[in-house]
Parts: C-alpha cells; sequence; structure tokens
C-alpha cells in the first residue's frame, strides 16, 4: 500500500465511526450550515487580490512535523491580514495532525473563503464540511473513480458548497473533468515519490479548461515562481509548508506576500495603492 492507500483505508473507518456517532440529522443542525457560502472562485480569482490560497498544517506524511504550535487563530487571521485570498485548513487528524475544530475556529474569526482540506470520500464528510463552516471543498482525483467524485461534486453543489479537484498528471485531469467543479488545482508533490516539480503546473496549465480557475499546490516558496505561473494562466496557489515551517506562520505569509505584491506591481498585474 502506498500512503494515499493507508490514508484513504484509515478514512473508510473514520467515516464509519463519525456517522454512526453523529449523525446526519445533527450536523444539519449547526450554526453554519444555513450560512451563505463565500466564494473561494471569485476571491481567487479577483485580479486585485494575491490568489493566494494560505494552509494551516501541523505535519504531513512526507515531512512529519511541520510546526505542532502554531494557533489557528493568530496564523489564519494573520493570513488574512497579510493578503491571502482564501484559507486552507486540514482536518485529517491521522495523517496531517488536523481536526474539524480548527476549520470551526478559522470561520469564527474570519469571513474569507475557507477550504476544507481532506480526504474525502462519502457524502457525509461533505455535509459534515457545511455544518462546520466550510466553503469549498477538495476532491482528490488519485483517490476517487471519476464517476464517485462527480457524485461528490454534484452532492456538493447541492449544498452551495464549491469544488476543488486535485490532480497530479493529465491522466487523472482528462479522466476525471466534469462541468460541477468551481477550481482545478495541479499538485507539484508526486503521491508515489513525494517529489515536487513545479513543471507539472506548467505542463498542465494549457490542458485545463479556461471555465475552471486553475491552481497551482506544493512546492511554492518563492514569490518569482508564482509570478511565472500566474503569467502561464494560474489565478490561485495553495501555499502551506513554506509559512508553517516559520515559528510564526503568518509574518512568514506576510514577507512573503510583500515580496509578491511588488513583483505584481513592477509587472504590471496590479496598480500601486
Amino acid at each position: 500500500m502506498n500512503i494515499l492507500d493507508k490514508i484513504i483505508a484509515n478514512k473508510k473507518q473514520e467515516v464509519a465511526e463519525k456517522s454512526s456517532l453523529i449523525p446526519v440529522k445533527l450536523l444539519e443542525r449547526s450554526i453554519f450550515f444555513q450560512s451563505d457560502v463565500v466564494s473561494m472562485k471569485a476571491y481567487v480569482s479577483d485580479p486585485e487580490r494575491t490568489g493566494i490560497i494560505a494552509e494551516f498544517k501541523r505535519k504531513s506524511p512526507s515531512k512529519g512535523v511541520i510546526n505542532a504550535s502554531a494557533k489557528v487563530e493568530t496564523t489564519s487571521i494573520g493570513y488574512m491580514q497579510a493578503g491571502a485570498s482564501a484559507l486552507s485548513i486540514l482536518t485529517d487528524q491521522q495523517f496531517f495532525g488536523g481536526n474539524n475544530e480548527d476549520l470551526i475556529q478559522a470561520r469564527k474569526f474570519n469571513f474569507c473563503p475557507i477550504l476544507r482540506k481532506d480526504f474525502i470520500i462519502d457524502e457525509y464528510q461533505i455535509i459534515e464540511a457545511k455544518s462546520i463552516g466550510a466553503d469549498c471543498i477538495l476532491l482528490i482525483a488519485a483517490a476517487l473513480e471519476p464517476k464517485r467524485l462527480e457524485e461528490l461534486a454534484i452532492f456538493a453543489k447541492s449544498l452551495g458548497l464549491e469544488v476543488l479537484m486535485e490532480v497530479h498528471d493529465q491522466e487523472e485531469l482528462e479522466s476525471s473533468l466534469n462541468d460541477s467543479l468551481d477550481l482545478v488545482g495541479v499538485n507539484n508533490r508526486s503521491l508515489k515519490t513525494f517529489d515536487v516539480s513545479v513543471d507539472t503546473s506548467f505542463d498542465l496549465v494549457n490542458k485545463i479548461p479556461n471555465q475552471f480557475v486553475k491552481i497551482s499546490e506544493s512546492g511554492l516558496s518563492k514569490p518569482e515562481t508564482l509570478l511565472a505561473l500566474k503569467k502561464a494562466g494560474y489565478s490561485g496557489f495553495l501555499i502551506g509548508e513554506s509559512f508553517m515551517r516559520s515559528s510564526r506562520p503568518h509574518q512568514a505569509a506576510y514577507n512573503f506576500m510583500k515580496a509578491y505584491n511588488k513583483a505584481l506591481i513592477s509587472e504590471g498585474f496590479i496598480q500601486e495603492k
């Protein structure tokens, strides 16, 4: 079993346990369930914003513990003050050290779009995402058959949620594209080797139809890389590790976005304020 297989096997067990303990009717009573969704698609593609989706992530299977002491409240508020367009909050406990409470806390203190970053395999998790205040869910092409991915996307849309599909190569992209997606993310990290190559994003950018907002994910640690990706056609950039490695992730995000904004101004993408 590779790491994705292990995660999905664990997720099936987790969903079975959770759904037996917390029924859907209870999730639907959440104060967030009837709330309007904030459009990640709109925020990320807004030319006046950075397009950066700043991620809160304590650990990962490839890197181990990244930052065990960061606080969700401080970090998420700091990310938004730094100029992030949206937040990504890991809710997987076993492999990423996250939980639903992290997203609930981020929602309490921020009005921006929030992506629930998890391994979604079941409608129950989508109802759960809405109940904890998420605006957008992640569907990973490598983890789902194309038909199943489309079913989950349609279900998410029925609840008013937006959908980001993540792919790692052209085969996943071509087999899993469907009209119920809002954003398509290219993960530059191989699930098999964990090697990172931004070339993956450059190779796939023109293969993603323009009806979808294009996101580049993983291995983004330099403002000039974002500038090159933006010129290539990407609107959004998911960045977590390079911020979270710092003892003050929000300060790292501020420094990064300040440099990126300077680059955008110098290239004429935005006007100096």
